[in-house]
């Protein structure tokens, strides 16, 4: 393996769990915001506190549940592990659960802010001239909430590219399958390879700018629209 091969194999490992990642969480917390915005019933602030913990738990902890949760000794490891014929923790796809875990309360928020600034009046009256729940989440909702879903898929984004505890405890730093940037990192800074850590600092710093220059862009666009 060269050189070129070990410093760029944990960033492209980096974007492809990130961006997997993001994608499945905002589809998960977009649909659990649209499905809450709306609803008011007992218990709904347990329900949202449980949604919201990964935020504000250690990710040692989010980490430490998931082992539990997803390792040999559960039902869930152990079904995964009949399926697919290996167990999920250390593997790439734990490193994708972690990252989705992580990354979902952000999406959860923001979405949620987001459809509940939309006046259900537009919605009502969407409803009165004939459309469907899907025309009006097509061509009301969705497009009203534009600007929440794009901070939230960058910020889904820029969480799973930076999540190392959770992905630590249950996918570990294997070169190649689950090393991860901030593993990459920790493991070089450990092995006195300030170099190779600076460098890979530098990417992901170099993609944090672009990502918030991109977040940047699409509002300016969008306010120079209503203008």
């Amino acid at each position: 393996m060269t050189e070129a091969d070990v410093f760029w194999m944990p960033v492209w490992l980096s974007i492809k769990t990130s961006l997997l990642s993001s994608i499945i969480a905002f589809i998960l917390g977009s649909t659990a915001a649209h499905w809450m915005a709306r609803r008011s019933f007992v218990g709904k602030t347990a329900v949202e506190t449980v949604l919201m913990l990964p935020l504000v738990l250690p990710p040692t902890v989010v980490g430490f549940l998931l082992l539990v949760l997803l390792g040999r000794n559960s039902w869930i490891g152990a079904a995964a592990e009949w399926l697919f014929a290996k167990p999920i923790i250390f593997s790439w796809g734990a490193a994708v659960i972690a990252a989705i875990v992580v990354s979902f309360p952000l999406v959860y928020q923001s979405m949620r802010v987001g459809f509940e600034s939309v006046d259900p009046e537009l919605e009502d009256s969407a409803r009165s001239a004939g459309a469907g729940e899907w025309q009006v989440l097509r061509w009301i909702t969705l497009p009203l909430v534009r600007r929440a879903a794009i901070s939230a898929f960058i910020l889904a984004f820029a969480r799973g590219l930076g999540e190392f505890g959770a992905t630590w405890m249950v996918a570990g730093n294997i070169p190649g399958v689950t090393q991860t940037l901030p593993t990459a990192i920790y493991v070089a800074v450990s092995n006195g390879e300030s170099q190779l850590a600076w460098a890979w600092t530098a990417v992901i710093i170099l993609f944090s700018w672009l990502l918030l220059a991109a977040s940047g862009t699409g509002r300016s666009r969008e306010g120079s629209g209503r203008t």
